[in-house]
Parts: C-alpha cells; structure tokens; sequence
C-alpha cells in the first residue's frame, strides 16, 4: 500500500478511517448540525458515529440483497452521514440527491435510480413522509422501496461486513446535467482520500481548523468539503441547511464568527449574496476564516474585490478568498489559489483570448485603446495531480499561452462513468498525441489556459459561441447581460447560439427582476441588455428574452442549464415577462 510520505499517514477507506478516529479520539465532536443555520441542534462524536454506521451497515446489507446501489435522498443532516458512510462500510455505492419539491426532481430521482440499476432508495421518515404525501401514485415512484434510515432496527445478529478496498467505488456523484443526462461518477476510496490530502496540503487545516458549510450533500463540493475532508483531517464540522443560507446568508458569516471558522467555501453567487444582503445581525469577527474557496461556477473578479471590501472591517483576510476548480470526474478540487496570496485577475487582450492566444496587456503602451477581458486565476495544483492544456480535436498539446481544453491526471481522477464504459473510455482515459506515455488524462470539457504557472478556465467547450472566427465564452456574455441594467442579478442570464441555416446568431434569456414594470419598461431593460452586448462584446443579439424570475432553467447546483434553455426557446416554450396593465 502507498504511503504518504508527507503526513506519513497510511491512505485507508472511509470506514477504516472512521474506525481510526473513534478508537483515538472516541469523545471528540465531529459533525454538529445548526439548526436553521443559527443553533445547535444535533451533534455526534466520532465513537458514537462510528457505532451507529456500523448498526446501520448491518441492517443495510441484509436489506439490500443482491442489489450494489442505492439511492440517498437527504435532506443536508447528520442521518445522511450515518447512512452514506454505514454504505461504504457495507460495499454499497449511494447516489445522492435531492429530496424533491417538484415533479421534474422525481423524475431526477427515478433517472438515476434505474442509471444506478437499483430500486432502493434511502432517506429520513420526514422526507419519506413529505414525498410520499406530495408525489404519492407518480409513475416514477412505482418499484421504488422508500426507506428510512433513522427508523430501521438494528439486526438481531451481527452481519460480517466487507472489508473494503480503496479502489472500492464508494460513491456515485451523478453530475448535474447541465450538458445531458446525468451520469454515475464511479468515486472510489482512494479518490477520497487522495482529494482530501491534497486539499489539506493546499489549505492545511491545523490543530485549530473547523469546517463551516451550508453546501448541500448531494453536490461534490458540499460532500468533500462538509464531510470527507473533516473526517480526514480529524476536525470538526458545523453544517446547516442551503436553504438556511439562501433565506438569510448573514447566518452563514456569523456561523464562521461563532464556530472559529477555518475553512468554508462556496461558488460565486454566495459571496455576490453576502454583498448584497445586510442580514448579517449580529458582530461578527471572521479574524478565524483561512480559507474561502470560490469554485463550481466562474469566479468573478469583483464578486472577490466586492466581499472583501465589505467585509474587511469584520476581519476578514483578502488572502482567504481562495479562487479553485474542480469537477465530479476529478472528485472535486483540481487547482486552487494558496492561503498566502490575495487573488487577482490576469488582464489579457479581449481579442487575441477570442483567437485562442493569451496576450496580457498590462504594461502595453495601448493599454487605453485595448478591448480588454479580466480572467480570474484558479491557482495550481499540489501533489500528484498535473494540468495540461491540450488541443480538444487534435489532441495534441498546446504552445504556451495557447488556449485549449483542460486535461487532468493524477489519483482523484475517478475510475469512470458507472454503467458507460465507451463514455469512459473517451473521458477518463484520453491520451496526448505525441506523448502517449503521458497519461492517461481526464478530459474535463473545460477550457482554459496556464500563465505563470497558473491555471485559468475561460469556459466550457461544448459551450462555445463562434462568431465570425472569434470565440464568445456564454459566461462573459451572461456577466456582461447581468450587469446591464440594476433590475437584472447574477446568475439570472443564459446566452446560447442558434442557427437558422444560413448563419449562427446570440439569443440572450434573462431574468427580470420583480421591479420591472415599475422602475423600467420590459423595453427599456432589453434595450440595455443590447447595447452593453454591443459596446463590449461587438455582438448584434438576434433576441433577448425576458421571463418571470425563478424560471430560468438551472441544475440543482444553480448553474444555468444552456442547453434545455435553448431548447425550450426554439420550441416556444419560454414565457416572455408580461407586465400587467396599473389597475385604474
């Protein structure tokens, strides 16, 4: 077996490693959930967690059978812990996901239940109760046993429990779908172990770090950041709900300020929430906050500029704002910014980066007349994991400075797609042409560049917009449409290409804020939408769509799902924001 010689600890599964914790520190607290995000509710150390995983691994095993998956259907709590970990602990892959509100999000979870090719489906009796009480008789529940987990007995006898391995799968993190049908990442012990070291060698926790996350489970970076990465560095973890966050984001700054907070993340549109709300009600030190990664969507420059400037006063240390990427396929974290530098944007010629070639412009006597573009640094990667940036038709690697796809090697890549082996093969097992030996690759269908050393995302591939031989990034045109008129919001835009036989054009689909009709005509806002795509993009938009508010298409992460999107534009299914007339 490996040993890892830095922390010179000896890389085992998850359960191994619970085992550990509970027989060296059985009385330490490991997990402790904030209820509504403010008090604390539920708390468990690490022997009590350990004998309750190894109760409820008994009862899974005899109840699952023949079958090798099951479903998680959690709310964000301390039973999904228990049952994810008593799984790995009983050779089952779970697959989690959300617990569904609406008709569509059944339909996600019958999806990934036959992907899984299982038809167990495990939960909390609340949860079970409110899908059953508000789907009851929905075909896509037919065949599916709903258990829960924090009502099953314990068995009678001891069940003999596998001894896993660390190339074990021990989760399936379906992607969100943002780009097709969702698909099983097949994540195995080692991934975890191997993505959870480097994490702590990028941002090390120390003997002083706790976790403060609000990140649902069911997305990588709420699983690895709120449960797997405190687990591995023997640390304890303050959770709370994503809807306890979403209804007032202060709780989770003051969860930081309370808990001494080391470690806490979230994407873009968290740290644009904080700015924008004053919810915050009560002192708050964030003197404690070492590491804030930024990652799963685009990171802004000035959402980090903003948050920093509004919170420096309460503490806060610009060098914790932490710029990462990651993806399901590599676990999650790939590259990430180090706690000793302050993140900066990298200025480039907004043209030669359209032509795939970076070109910085600070410096340039004609910095003035450049169109210029700002990309935000996502930082390098640490240990064994390296980036290449690699020519996605040719498949050979490109020049410095050169645009291209994101290739990734090293042991977080995952072992594939569960179920799709042709799919995996093309994905997980890519090889540079020119360096076969090299290899193989993850192809992460990003795209990006490495300057100085770091490496940069600038979109996704299958996304790119190509016009008139430049290259348009949809998130570029979304910031640019989002920050067009005051009564438009992040993450409220989605920018995708038709074709109507003859040429390729822009259609733009935003979300109007509910102020419209009141402050500013439908009209008026379109028309800003227009000119700001015109003046900094040079693009003549064939359409701009404005819907109602909260009907945007959008995975369960929040990403804007472009494609669905688009479909339903040329299907007419959009439903354009409407003003009513002023009652006389």
């Amino acid at each position: 077996m490996i040993t890892d010689s830095t922390t010179e600890r000896t890389p085992m599964p998850l359960s191994a490693l619970l085992a550990q914790r509970a027989d060296e520190t059985p009385d330490t607290v490991a997990y402790v959930y904030l209820c509504n995000g403010e008090e604390i509710g539920e708390q468990v150390t690490y022997g009590q967690l350990h004998d309750d995983v190894r109760s409820l691994a008994g009862a899974l095993a005899a109840l699952a059978g023949e079958r090798r998956s099951v479903v998680l259907m959690y709310p964000n709590g301390l039973e999904f812990i228990r049952a994810w970990l008593a799984c790995t602990a009983a050779g089952l892959m779970g697959a989690p996901v959300q617990v569904p509100t609406r008709r569509h999000a059944v339909q996600r979870v019958r999806t990934i239940a036959d992907d899984a090719r299982t038809t167990l489906v495990l939960t909390t009796q609340e949860a079970r109760e409110q899908v059953l009480a508000e789907f009851a008789g929905l075909p896509e529940l037919a065949e599916l046993e709903i258990v829960a987990t924090d009502e099953l007995s314990a068995p009678t006898t001891g069940a003999e429990l596998p001894v896993p391995r660390m190339s074990d799968v021990a989760l399936l993190q379906y992607t969100s779908g943002s780009t097709g049908t969702p698909k099983g990442v097949m994540v195995t012990h080692a991934n975890f172990w191997f993505n959870a070291w480097e994490t702590d060698r990028l941002w090390p926790m120390e003997e002083d770090g706790a976790v403060v996350s609000w990140l649902p489970f069911f997305h990588d970076m709420g699983l690895v950041l709120g449960i797997v990465l405190p687990l591995w560095a023997g640390r304890p973890s303050y959770l709370m709900g994503p809807e306890a966050f979403i209804r007032r984001p202060g709780r989770w700054l003051e969860a930081v300020s309370r808990f001494r907070g080391t470690h806490s993340s979230g994407p873009n549109f968290a740290y644009d929430l904080c700015v924008r709300s004053d919810s915050v009600r009560e002192p708050i030190d964030l003197s404690s906050w070492r590491m804030a990664a930024n990652g799963a969507e685009p990171v802004r420059e000035h959402s980090m500029r903003e948050f920093v400037g509004k919170y420096a006063t309460s503490g806060l240390d610009a060098r914790a704002l932490s710029p990462s990427y990651g993806l399901a396929e590599h676990t999650l974290k790939v590259a990430g910014s180090p706690p000793d530098a302050e993140p900066a944007p990298l200025v480039v010629d907004a043209r030669a980066l359209g032509l795939g070639t970076v070109v910085p412009v600070a410096g340039r006597q004609d910095v003035a007349a450049a169109v210029t573009s700002a990309v935000m640094s996502v930082g390098r990667t640490v240990g064994e994991t390296r980036v290449r940036i690699v020519d996605p038709h040719t498949h050979r690697e490109v020049a410095p400075d050169a645009v291209g796809e994101i290739w990734v090697s090293g042991p977080c890549v995952a072992a594939g797609y569960f179920g799709r082996e042709q799919e995996s093969d093309r994905t997980f097992r890519a090889r540079i042409t020119g360096a076969e030996a090299d290899g193989p690759f993850l192809r992460t269908g990003d795209m990006g560049f490495v300057h100085g050393g770091d490496l940069f995302v600038t979109g996704r591939l299958k996304d790119l917009i190509i016009l008139k031989g430049r290259n348009h990034y949809p998130q570029d045109l979304e910031h640019t449409v989002e920050s067009s008129h005051p009564l438009l919001r992040p993450a409220s835009a989605a920018v995708f290409p038709v074709d109507d036989g003859v040429e390729e054009s822009v259609v733009v689909v935003v979300e109007g804020d509910s102020r419209v009709g009141r402050y500013a005509s439908p009209e008026e806002v379109t028309d800003a939408v227009r000119e700001a795509l015109r003046r900094d993009h040079r693009i003549d938009v064939a359409d701009v769509v404005l819907i109602r508010r909260g009907t945007l298409p959008k995975t369960t992460s929040g990403k804007v799902r472009r494609r669905p999107c688009r479909e339903q534009y040329l299907a007419g299914g959009l439903t354009r924001l409407v003003v009513p007339d002023p009652v006389a």
